[in-house]
C-alpha cells in the first residue's frame, strides 16, 4: 500500500474485514477504510489499481466480476491484478484469454491440504 493516496478494502464477509485490520497491524500499516458490501452492485468508482484474490469460485459471481473488471479497465483504465490458486471455475472461465501471468507461488503444505490439493497460486494481469 506504500505510496497509495487512497485505499479501500472490500469484502462481503465481516470476518474478512477483521482479518484486514489484523494484517495491517502485523505489517505496521495504518488501517484503511473497509467496506463490507458487494461493490459489484454499486456505482463504479475510478481506481488506479484493483487487486483481488480467489474470487472465481462461483460461475455467476465470476461472470459479474468479469463484466465489472472490464468496465474498470475500459472506462477508467484501471490496472487489475488477480490472484487465484487455479480452481476449475477460474481455469474454465472466458477471462483466461485476457490474462497474462505475472508470478506463480508454491503454496505451503497446510494450505495445500486445506484446498483439496491445489499446489500453487498465480497472480495474473488482466488485459481485455
Amino acid at each position: 500500500m506504500s505510496g497509495a493516496s487512497r485505499i479501500l478494502a472490500t469484502d462481503i464477509d465481516p470476518i474478512a474485514g477483521m482479518a484486514i485490520i489484523l494484517n495491517c497491524e502485523l505489517n505496521q500499516l495504518n488501517p484503511f477504510p473497509i467496506l463490507i458490501k458487494n461493490i459489484l452492485d454499486l456505482e463504479q468508482d475510478k481506481w488506479d489499481l484493483v487487486v483481488l484474490g480467489d474470487m472465481f469460485y462461483d460461475e455467476d459471481l465470476a461472470d459479474s466480476l468479469h463484466r465489472w473488471l472490464k468496465n474498470c479497465f475500459w472506462i477508467h483504465r484501471t490496472q487489475v491484478l488477480i490472484g487465484d490458486p487455479g480452481r476449475p471455475q477460474f481455469r474454465g472461465h472466458s477471462i483466461q484469454h485476457q490474462l497474462h501471468k505475472v508470478v506463480e507461488y508454491s503454496l505451503p503444505e497446510p494450505t495445500r491440504q486445506e484446498n483439496n490439493g491445489l499446489t500453487t497460486s498465480t497472480v495474473w494481469d488482466f488485459q481485455p
